[in-house]
């Protein structure tokens, strides 16, 4: 596979709704980016609140532009706050670093996009993205070590 394909994210984005049901997370949405950092999928469930697209938007497009899960955003932004601060002016503040998202990774390891994940404590909506790309046979990069 070379591209994320409108299918398989929305196969993801409903992967990873079935993991936050699983959980009992809290209402979740769910941003699919391709690798230019596009948005491909978006879905909100019923009662997310009203940040949460940006939010996740946000995660992704964070992971997309710095080739790494937003867990390592997320130390980087507690060890170099100045860094993420100028880097949110260069992104026009679309960088969320915290924990929701994982970079997509084909079986080569190609960055094929990413998903971010917004809605409950960021280790569940971590959890729920990681869960989502495993399952339609992806990889995925949180930046963390398994």
């Amino acid at each position: 596979m070379s591209a994320l394909t409108l299918k398989i994210a929305t196969q993801l984005a409903s992967q990873a709704l079935s993991a936050g049901r699983t959980l009992s997370a809290a209402p979740l949405t769910i941003a699919v980016l391709d690798s230019g950092g596009h948005l491909i999928t978006l879905q909100r469930e019923d009662g997310a609140s009203l940040l949460r697209p940006q939010i996740a938007i946000g995660k992704a497009w964070g992971a997309i532009a710095l080739g790494k899960g937003s867990r390592l955003l997320a130390l980087d932004a507690q060890q170099r706050p100045a860094f993420i601060a100028a880097l949110n002016s260069l992104g026009q503040g679309s960088v969320v670093p915290a924990p929701g998202g994982v970079l997509i990774r084909d079986q080569a390891g190609v960055v094929l996009g990413a998903i971010g994940i917004s809605g409950d404590t960021s280790d569940i909506d971590e959890q729920c993205a990681i869960t989502a790309i495993e399952g339609v046979g992806l990889m995925a990069d949180a930046g963390v070590s398994a």
